[in-house]
């Protein structure tokens, strides 16, 4: 679980730099629809290169990049792979030690148009930087969005797959 934790961090952490450094005006607000089409259509093209029915540890759509990291050898390691304008990009290096919930693309059942709609609409000056599929356990999965306030704090923000907001952590 501390591995997971370790993991989460620092992928929040490479996406907000991400996230940050494309995001120096309003248009990154243009971009919020496409973060979950982003996230549908990363897993396709993974599903693609390597087969059906991989398992995923976690997809985090940003507004440069889908990372996704898919889950190996009975989830003991995970392959990185990085989704770019349209191109799943050669898998990074085997993160072996990897550690958590797994998930299929199956269990991802959000409307990629307007998950974060409503979210958008509930707090029109902040800025939505990434959202996240996570696994969880029994292969469920939950959404996450992390979003940046205008003052420049951070919220995680949970959502259903109809992008009713569920819980608020500040980070």
């Amino acid at each position: 679980m501390a591995a997971t934790r370790a993991r989460r961090s620092l992928l929040g952490l490479f996406v907000v730099v991400l996230a940050a450094a494309g995001c120096g005006d309003d248009s990154a607000d243009d971009d919020v629809p496409s973060l979950g089409a982003d996230i549908v259509a990363a897993v396709a093209a993974v599903e693609a290169e390597r087969g059906a029915g991989q398992e995923y540890f976690e997809v985090t759509a940003a507004a440069l990049v889908t990372n996704v990291f898919v889950a190996v050898d009975d989830a003991t390691a995970a392959i990185p792979y990085a989704f770019i304008d349209g191109e799943l990009l050669p898998p990074e290096p085997r993160l072996d030690g990897a550690s958590g919930f797994t998930f299929g693309a199956d269990a991802i059942a959000f409307d990629a148009d307007t998950v974060l709609s409503q979210l958008a609409g509930e707090v029109p000056d902040a800025t939505i930087e990434s959202l996240s599929v996570e696994g969880g356990d029994g292969g469920i999965v939950r959404y996450v969005a992390l979003v940046r306030s205008e003052v420049g704090g951070l919220l995680e923000v949970t959502l259903g797959p109809d992008g009713a907001v569920l819980a608020v952590d500040p980070l």
